[in-house]
């Protein structure tokens, strides 16, 4: 039996690319070498399954473990995030990223383009608001205010008046906002003037 071929059939079998060549071998050379092969491979399943008793065994210990401390899987998974997000944090290039975005931010707001856009917002914001302001005191502003009153109080009159009850419209809408008192009915046989 060569004894180069074995470390040259291993690596490639490794590697899992090639066969062996046993082409140079005798007869009994390959059956010797294909019972190495099988005895190898019997040990190799045996510690195999060895290891998956125990490792079977070792995680249901750290579950019991786990459960007797509070470990929850939702908690695992929260502290790897955090400690993920950590990390990302802690990194050069998202260190590079915050200081470069915070360079930006300040670039932009100290820009005399920001400064103005912010000024004349405000200034038109402000005009709105005087404008509004003055049309409140304005005499058509009162004259509209007053036509809905004067609505409001026709109204109020009306159902009061139809409904046959000392209950005014302002008690009507705060009974209906607070408890199921129902408001007073307009009966159908006489007509709305």
């Amino acid at each position: 039996m060569n004894s180069s071929s074995p470390t040259t059939d291993e690596a490639i079998l490794g590697s899992g690319h090639v066969t062996p060549d046993l082409s140079h071998l005798s007869m009994e050379e390959k059956a010797e070498q294909e019972k190495l092969w099988q005895e190898e491979l019997a040990q190799i399943e045996d510690e195999i399954a060895t290891l998956r008793t125990v490792l079977t065994s070792k995680l249901r210990r750290s579950a019991e473990l786990k459960r007797n401390l509070g470990i929850t899987v939702w908690r695992e998974v929260s502290d790897d995030i955090n400690q993920g997000i950590k990390n990302v944090k802690e990194s050069n290039v998202y260190q590079t990223v915050e200081s470069k975005v915070g360079q930006v931010t300040k670039a932009v707001t100290d820009a005399p383009i920001y400064q103005k856009t912010t000024s004349l917002i405000g200034g038109i914001t402000g005009n709105i608001t005087n404008k509004i302001g003055q049309m409140r005191h304005s005499e058509s502003f009162r004259s509209i205010e007053e036509k809905v009153g004067s609505a409001y109080e026709n109204v109020k009159t009306k159902v009061v008046s139809r409904s046959g009850s000392q209950q005014s419209l302002d008690e009507v809408a705060r009974s209906r906002s607070g408890s199921s008192v129902s408001s007073p009915t307009i009966p159908e046989e006489k007509p709305l003037a």
